[in-house]
């Protein structure tokens, strides 16, 4: 797994591969399902996030001054890096008109993420995840759609 950290002026781009055939993925903490998200069909699947995550995120909007009512981070793929593609996340004040929004609500509070149509192909049955431990603090993508990671651990290939 790789690990990905929010800035205010800029992400750090990692990916993470898929889990191997057959095991589990372990996460952080629990998944927090979506209490709003675009209507599903055979080919999109949600975007999940665990608890952790959705802490994390809602404390640097917090600090970072985004409301929750409208902003949220935008999570995407961009083309470039070693394998072909990297990710990147962003606060952004308020969904774009092709974007799927999913909603995500916990302690109260709520939390929204952005994802435009080309990275939705990419990133559809993903989970966000963060990780803190003493050689790490960041957000871990665990894709299903990632075949390959490159050394460097920034980019992708799916």
């Amino acid at each position: 797994m790789s690990v990905v950290g929010i800035s205010s002026t800029t992400s750090n781009e990692m990916s993470a591969p898929a889990p191997t055939a057959g095991a589990a993925p372990v996460y952080s903490s629990p998944i927090v399902p979506p209490v709003s998200a675009p209507p599903e069909n055979a080919k999109a699947q949600n975007i999940q996030v665990t608890e952790k995550a959705l802490k994390r995120i809602r404390s640097a909007m917090q600090k970072e001054g985004v409301s929750a009512e409208q902003g949220g981070l935008r999570v995407g793929i961009t083309g470039g890096g070693c394998s072909g593609l990297s990710y990147n996340i962003r606060f952004d004040s308020q969904a774009r008109e092709r974007d799927r929004v999913y909603v995500y609500e916990q302690e109260g509070d709520k939390v929204q993420i952005f994802v435009d149509p080309k990275s939705f192909l990419y990133l559809s049955g993903m989970t966000l995840d963060f990780e803190e431990t003493l050689m790490r603090q960041g957000f871990n993508f665990i894709n299903p759609h990632s075949t390959k990671s490159c050394g460097c651990g920034s980019s992708f290939t799916a």
